[in-house]
């Protein structure tokens, strides 16, 4: 099995897509062949992918060998409402093992591959599945990306312990907005310094996180 990296969050428009391209560019321009799957994307409009279309984009410049393949190799499931899968599929059972054959599909044309998730750790994928099952099924090392607002110390403790509950090896990433980074160090940072926390930052750490998530 090649290296996954699963990219959850704490919530939805936490910044995801974004850190995944991070990854993507770093991880390549350490000489990787890399790969990238969105197994399920809500909001699909007119075959317009709002994460997905930028995801293949990148992938195809980093990794030709993408392009032989179109943007529904990498998003495998889509629906329109921009819901929780289970939701926006109408209660459908999640296709577990139509986005797993697509994952071992991918994994021919790359030694990384980058798992991208719907949302949060617990959103539901039907009425059984979560994302956090995904991962445990996928295999895949996880990538937790916080957001550094008020409130992000719950937010990020509450994902973690889902994380931790379900033995699965992670790595936690702070994606601060502009207007939220000064703000961070003085309400919610002291509080990971004082767990000892190695705080990383997607626009200042990605080659630190890169590491970390390839040793896991």
């Amino acid at each position: 099995m090649k290296k996954r990296i699963f990219i959850t969050a704490t919530n939805t428009d936490v910044g995801k897509t974004y850190t995944t391209k991070l990854l993507l560019k770093e991880y390549a321009a350490r000489g990787h062949k890399v790969g990238v799957i969105k197994p399920v994307e809500t909001g699909v409009l007119d075959s317009r992918y709002p994460d997905g279309d930028e995801l293949y984009s990148l992938v195809c410049k980093l990794n030709p060998a993408f392009k032989q393949l179109s943007v529904e190799d990498i998003v495998p499931l889509s629906y329109e409402l921009p819901a929780a899968p289970f939701i926006a599929s109408g209660g459908e059972k999640f296709a577990v093992q139509r986005v797993m054959s697509a994952i071992e599909k991918l994994e021919d044309l790359c030694d990384i591959l980058l798992i991208e998730g719907a949302g949060g750790v617990l959103v539901p994928l039907d009425e059984e599945l979560m994302v956090l099952d995904l991962i445990v099924q996928t295999k895949a090392t996880a990538l937790l990306v916080t957001h550094c607002s008020l409130g992000c110390i719950n937010d990020t403790l509450l994902s973690k312990k889902a994380l931790q509950d379900a033995s699965i090896a992670h790595a936690v990433v702070f994606n601060c907005k502009k207007e939220e980074d000064e703000s961070f160090e003085v309400v919610s940072r002291p509080y990971f310094d004082a767990k000892k926390w190695d705080v990383l930052k997607t626009n200042k750490d990605i080659d630190t996180l890169c590491d970390v998530l390839y040793n896991l």
